[in-house]
C-alpha cells in the first residue's frame, strides 16, 4: 500500500482527493494546519471509506514537525494542496499570501529533497493565465497574474521548473484548476470556507439556506452575453480523480509538466445562480456591484492536452454539480 502524503488534505479538494485515493488502495496522510478546515473532516471520510486516514495538525513551514513525519513514513508521493486561496483577500494581504503560500512550498520542497521524495502533484491555479489573450486557454498560453495569489502560485510554479530542470529524479505535475464546485455525493463532505465565502458556489448555497440574506454579483457589464463573468466550474470529484490520473503519469515519468483541469465550457455567474434554483428549488435574491480588483471576465479551459496525456476528462454535467452543492448544504447547513 503506497504511502501518500497530503498536505491540506483536510481542506475542500483535499479531502475529496483523500477518498479517492483510499478507495484506490493507496494509505494517504494528512497534513493540515485547520486554518480553513476542520477536523471533523477526518472523521468524515472515515464514514465514507470505512478507514481512518493519518493526520497531523502541522503548518507546513515547520520544517521540524515536517522532518518528523518524513521519518515516520516512507512516502512514495506528495500532493501539495496547503495553500491561502482566495483573490480579493490576497489583493488585501499580499505578504500573508507570500509567506503561506511561497514559503511553505520551499519548506516542503526542501523536506522531500533532503528524504528523496522526487514525486510531487501540485495543486495549481487558472489565475496563472491571468487575463486571457485567448480562450480556451490551453497549457502554453502565456503566464501572467492579476493579483497575488495567483502571483504565490506562479512563483511555485517557477520554482518546480527550476527543480526539476536541476535534477532528473524529481517528476512533477502541476494541475491549473479552473472552479472546482459540488460535494462528494454522500453529503458528507464540501466546501466549507471560513466566515462569508470567497467563491461563488458555497456563497449561492448559504443564501439558499439563509445564512446569508443576498448574493452580491461584482460585475454585470464585462463582454460576455449576459454581462456577468464566465468560469470554468469542474465537479470536485473530477478534479480529485485527476490527481490519482496525475500521479500515474508521474509513475510513467516525465520532468515537469503541466496540466488544465477544467471541463472546457464556461458558465456565467448568471446561469450558475439559475441552474442552482432549478436544483434547489429555492430562489437567490442577488445585487449587483462593482467590478472586484483582479476579477477578469471570462475564463475556460482547454482540456485536449490533459485527456490525451493524462487519460482523463470530466464526467459530472452542470445539473450533477448543482445536486450534490444542494445535498452538502442542506444536509449541512452550518458546516461542519
Amino acid at each position: 500500500m503506497k504511502q501518500i502524503l497530503v498536505t491540506g488534505g483536510a481542506g475542500y479538494i483535499g479531502s475529496h482527493t483523500v477518498v479517492q485515493f483510499i478507495e484506490q488502495g493507496y494509505f494517504p496522510v494528512i497534513v493540515d494546519n485547520f486554518s480553513n478546515s476542520s477536523n471533523k473532516v477526518v472523521s468524515r471520510i472515515e464514514q465514507i471509506t470505512g478507514v481512518l486516514p493519518a493526520y497531523y495538525d502541522v503548518d507546513i513551514r515547520d520544517r521540524d514537525s515536517l522532518k518528523t513525519i518524513f521519518q515516520e513514513y516512507d512516502f512514495d508521493a506528495v500532493i501539495h494542496f496547503a495553500g491561502l486561496k482566495a483573490v480579493g483577500e490576497s489583493v488585501k494581504q499580499p505578504l500573508r499570501y507570500y509567506a503561506n503560500n511561497v514559503q511553505g512550498s520551499l519548506a516542503l520542497f526542501q523536506t522531500m529533497q533532503e528524504f528523496a521524495c522526487h514525486k510531487l502533484v501540485f495543486s495549481s491555479s487558472a489565475t496563472v493565465y491571468g487575463d486571457p489573450e485567448h480562450v480556451p486557454i490551453d497549457e502554453s498560453s502565456t503566464l501572467q497574474t492579476t493579483n497575488p495569489y495567483g502571483q504565490s502560485k506562479l512563483m511555485i510554479e517557477n520554482i518546480l521548473r527550476d527543480l526539476s530542470l536541476s535534477d532528473a529524479q524529481w517528476q512533477i505535475s502541476i494541475l491549473r484548476y479552473f472552479n472546482p464546485v459540488a460535494a462528494h455525493s454522500s453529503g458528507l463532505i464540501g466546501e466549507n470556507p471560513n466566515g462569508i465565502p470567497n467563491n461563488l458556489m458555497p456563497y449561492i448555497a448559504q443564501v439558499a439556506v439563509g445564512k446569508l440574506q443576498c448574493l452580491s454579483i461584482f460585475g454585470d457589464d464585462y463582454s460576455t452575453p449576459d454581462g456577468t463573468g464566465i468560469r470554468d466550474y469542474i465537479h470536485v470529484v473530477d478534479l480529485a480523480n485527476a490527481h490519482l490520473c496525475a500521479l500515474t503519469a508521474l509513475n510513467q515519468g516525465h520532468g515537469c509538466q503541466a496540466y488544465n483541469i477544467g471541463t472546457g465550457r464556461g458558465y456565467s455567474v448568471l446561469e450558475m445562480v439559475k441552474a442552482f434554483e432549478k436544483a434547489s428549488g429555492k430562489h437567490i435574491p442577488f445585487e449587483i456591484k462593482a467590478r472586484r480588483d483582479g476579477d477578469i471576465a471570462r475564463c475556460y479551459a482547454k482540456t485536449d492536452f490533459s485527456r490525451r496525456k493524462l487519460s482523463w476528462q470530466a464526467q459530472y454535467g452542470l445539473d450533477e454539480m448543482m445536486v450534490d452543492q444542494w445535498r452538502w448544504q442542506s444536509n449541512n447547513p452550518d458546516g461542519y
